[in-house]
């Protein structure tokens, strides 16, 4: 079994470790502990994982956050794979900081990325690994807060958030989304 996990983020070392690339240090943290490496190819950073004779497909889209439809369309088309096979990993200001939510479907929640891929796949019906980043910021100031950097309290915690966010996306591919979803969620 094969299967597309695409992580939001933006590329470009200005919004490195910012809480709007969670999902970019997702993959790099599986990427990570799977001793492989990305090739930047087209439309994103690509890198291949296996895990209990699945193959986990990393995409980093190299297009801004609000256009990655264009990068998840083409690696689901380029691999053959239907859309559930794909997990998309995002950040969530609705979430308190770390929260991990697996979900079946849904609407984008106000989030440009998952809006962009739901236009673009015409289908909200894929899994999509929310990531808690809280909603610490005065009014009008959503944008800086989301592109800015973690608090030194929330970088402490962070490596164990993203282990278990790895977690979740290997049981995904191993033990299926519903099982997963009563397995992590609310944890």
């Amino acid at each position: 079994m094969k299967y597309l996990v695409a992580g939001l983020g933006n590329r470009g070392s200005e919004y490195a470790h910012t809480r709007h690339n969670i999902g970019f240090d997702i993959l790099d943290a599986l990427a990570g502990v799977s001793n492989i490496s990305f090739t930047d190819k087209r439309y994103g950073f690509v890198g291949e994982m296996k895990h209990r004779a699945r193959t986990y497909v990393l995409l980093k889209p190299s297009t801004f956050v609000n256009l990655s439809g264009n990068a998840v369309r083409y690696w689901l088309k380029k691999l053959k794979l239907p859309v559930e096979n794909l997990i998309v990993v995002v950040d969530d200001i609705a979430l308190p900081f770390g929260t991990l939510r697996l979900r079946a479907r849904g609407g984008d929640a106000g989030h440009n990325g998952l809006a962009h891929i739901n236009t673009i796949l015409g289908t909200s019906g894929y899994a999509r690994l929310r990531f808690g980043i809280g909603e610490e910021f005065h009014p009008g100031g959503q944008v800086n807060y989301v592109l800015g950097g973690w608090s030194g309290e929330q970088e402490k915690l962070l490596p164990e958030r993203i282990e278990m966010a790895g977690n979740i996306i290997k049981s995904f591919g191993v033990i299926g989304l519903q099982r997963t979803m009563n397995m992590y969620n609310n944890k």
